[in-house]
């Protein structure tokens, strides 16, 4: 007991000081989209042609990215030659609407306040049942380090519990496969009135990589309503607390430290688009390496073809 004591001791505060700091997330995490219009030539369209989910499209037009339907590969910012999709540090990409998560220029935090009545009810406390419906287990395990000493969801009053009639909303992941759409509709069912569903992850949204497969049915709104969707692939686990706490309007709308993260985020942003134009060259001489190939010690070709031996008649 001592041992551990110390050891507790030793290790200090391990919990994130967010929402009363601004949440530390790695260089190369890719956060919300932006399209820089300027740099869009009329008529090109290699970015879309790019996605594997049919995340980008012109309407009206204007280029636009879907982030329901968003992989986050980077595969369109990687294809654009005119460096006009960057993918930034916004990590506030939830909406209450499913029509907000178009983006058409600069990635901008959405709507996700509940109204008066349910923020009365769930503002303080909020038990969720989350449901798999045919996920890959990457949504669900950012949605399990939520309750690890980094995260403590649980200092907000939010809890997952095991049974849904002990629940005040359901938390989805997966795209809803056909062997779980009974099961999810019973779940929802058995929520007692007034209940909240949150889509967690592109898959719960619009299907994700499976989207318009007959086996599935293009995320959770297609059997249940909806309240929140939480994009990503997987979503990271502040874009997720930020959208359980903005849906309970337990969030400043500006924090004092967002001018200095907006700032440090749109640094990284064009770094990280830099370093994609050389990516390509210094990846395929680490990969040789891995491989232990010395391309630079190769031995020469034979300059004469081995001799075929004919057939014998």
């Amino acid at each position: 007991m001592l041992k551990l004591l110390l050891a507790r001791f030793q290790q200090g505060h391990r919990t994130a000081q967010y929402p009363e700091m601004p949440p530390t997330l790695p260089d190369r995490w890719r956060g919300g989209p932006s399209i820089d219009r300027g740099k869009c030539p009329v008529g090109c369209f290699e970015c879309g042609d790019t996605c594997p989910t049919d995340a980008l499209r012109i309407q009206s037009g204007h280029l636009g990215l879907d982030m329901g339907r968003c992989l986050f590969c980077t595969e369109c910012m990687q294809s654009c030659p005119h460096g006009a999709i960057t993918f930034t540090q916004e990590y506030r990409l939830a909406a209450r609407k499913r029509e907000a998560l178009v983006v058409e220029g600069k990635v901008e935090p959405r709507e996700k306040l509940l109204d008066e009545k349910l923020r009365r009810l769930f503002g303080r406390s909020l038990k969720l049942r989350q449901v798999s419906a045919g996920g890959c287990n990457g949504c669900e395990s950012d949605v399990n380090v939520l309750g690890t000493i980094v995260f403590d969801l649980g200092r907000f009053g939010i809890q997952m519990v095991a049974s849904p009639r002990h629940a005040d909303g359901l938390l989805i992941t997966g795209p809803v496969t056909e062997n779980m759409k009974l099961a999810l509709k019973k779940t929802y069912d058995a929520v007692p009135e007034p209940k909240i569903v949150i889509a967690v992850g592109a898959c719960a949204i619009s299907g994700g990589p499976y989207i318009d497969h007959p086996e599935v049915h293009n995320g959770a709104d297609s059997v249940v309503p909806v309240d929140l969707y939480v994009p990503g692939c997987p979503p990271h686990p502040f874009t997720i607390l930020d959208g359980l706490l903005g849906m309970l309007g337990r969030l400043e709308s500006e924090p004092a430290w967002m001018a200095r993260f907006r700032e440090t985020g749109e640094r990284i942003a064009a770094e990280n688009l830099e370093a994609m134009k050389t990516w390509d060259l210094p990846r395929a001489e680490e990969a040789v390496k891995y491989l232990g190939a010395d391309l630079r010690h190769a031995p020469p070709a034979p300059k004469d073809p081995l001799p075929v031996e004919k057939p014998r008649s």
